[in-house]
């Protein structure tokens, strides 16, 4: 398959670009078919097994994603981010279908559905990675902390939108119409990549091993002055934050009586707050002395943090939580834009492996810590511990001079 080529000029704005717009419709159809397929899946699971089975069936895909996605990054590089998201998304899609056309042929097992659980893992592996070295060859750099506001937007819409989605496929046509929707929306972004253009970057690993380019792209990120000191400020911002806003969250609406009712509207706050830095980011295009902002967002959102466990009503907690998402989701936002312009092109896929193993690959190993230390000395301590923990991530982008002086494009 060969790409579309667009000449290194001048990119218009984003949000006015039809190619980053079909990149975008794209993201989004296949973020809606994987909020869907989550549903399906846990619905699926409790169906056919056992509390606890089912949540074997949900953890799956998480081995494979974390071991094979530093090895995913440098598939990106090497055989360039459109077609590694093309293929995966074909074979995501061809994945939910057949699982959907079993269901409606005969009832299925624990062990089919985790084996689809395990595909999309490894899918997901080269799928990251590839997502987000993509954007670096749609638009010009100057527009690409404007597209991660877009990126962050999609994902909320899909959060926000796919699980009613999934639901009501559901309720009308049981699990197997749920896969079969998941199936389709993902179907949908293939065309619309297809028909998105590409710049012509550098590309790495020509002639050597795969091994030899993963250890280039991990000895660039620990030299590099910016990307080094980010990586670290992502990892202990992240491992700060999953416990809480997680497991942590459950523990404290059940405690204080809120219920699941409460927790959605906590959740509800977060959500919104998350989704308004990103707006926020889509619509400016770019803020100054980004990576200070990206500090200081990152320390004061990690007293929010700690102030969950301390507010007395619902209320108060869904302001906080409101709060959460708008400081936390503006230092992830930034963090994800000076990724994407402090980088070498030839490398972005492996960086972003990197990030997204921190992220999505190693963080969410803390969440049964998190549980047990709450069980054994209570939400206030923990809480207070992992908000340390998450402000330690905005000390450091404070007081590395290079990530703190770091700019985006404009």
């Amino acid at each position: 398959m060969t790409a579309t080529l667009i000449p290194p000029a001048t990119a218009p704005q984003a949000h006015r670009d039809p190619n980053v717009r079909r990149w975008l419709a794209a993201y989004t159809s296949s973020m809606l078919g994987d909020s869907v397929y989550y549903l399906a899946l846990s619905w699926a699971a409790v169906q056919a097994g056992t509390p606890a089975q089912a949540g074997l069936v949900m953890s799956a895909s998480a081995l494979p994603r974390a071991l094979l996605m530093l090895g995913g990054g440098v598939v990106a590089d090497r055989f360039g981010p459109r077609r590694v998201v093309i293929g995966s998304d074909a074979v995501r899609c061809a994945a939910v279908l057949a699982v959907a056309a079993l269901l409606f042929l005969t009832s299925l097992g624990l062990w089919p559905l985790a084996l689809l659980a395990l595909v999309f893992g490894t899918v997901d592996a080269v799928f990251l990675p590839a997502v987000g070295a993509l954007p670096a060859r749609l638009t010009d750099k100057t527009q690409l902390a404007r597209v991660q506001g877009m990126r962050g937007l999609a994902i909320r819409i899909s959060s926000v939108v796919g699980a009613p989605l999934g639901g009501l496929a559901v309720a009308l046509g049981g699990t197997a119409a749920a896969f079969a929707l998941a199936g389709l929306l993902i179907a949908v972004s293939v065309p619309l990549l297809l028909s998105v253009r590409v710049r012509q970057l550098p590309r790495s690993g020509n002639g050597t091993t795969a091994w030899s380019d993963l250890g280039a792209g991990l000895r660039y990120i620990r030299r590099h002055r910016v990307l080094a000191p980010l990586m670290l400020a992502i990892a202990l911002g992240d491992l700060g934050f999953v416990g809480p806003l997680n497991v942590g969250l459950t523990l404290l609406a059940e405690r204080r009586g809120w219920g699941a009712a409460g927790m959605g509207w906590v959740l509800a706050g977060f959500g919104t707050g998350a989704g308004a830095a990103s707006l926020l980011l889509a619509v400016r295009g770019r803020l100054p002395r980004a990576g200070l902002v990206t500090g200081w967002a990152c320390a004061v959102g990690a007293v929010a943090v700690g102030a969950l466990a301390y507010v007395p009503t619902l209320l108060a907690a869904a302001a906080t939580a409101l709060l959460v998402g708008l400081l936390t989701g503006l230092s992830g936002a930034l963090c994800g834009a000076l990724l994407q312009t402090q980088s070498d092109p030839a490398y972005l896929g492996r960086v972003t492996a990197v990030s997204s193993l921190v992220s999505l690959g190693l963080t969410p190993l803390s969440m049964p810590f998190a549980a047990a230390a709450i069980g054994a000395w209570g939400l206030r301590p923990v809480y207070a511990v992992s908000a340390a923990v998450c402000g330690l991530g905005g000390v450091v982008a404070l007081a590395v001079p290079a990530l703190r002086r770091a700019q985006l494009p404009g």
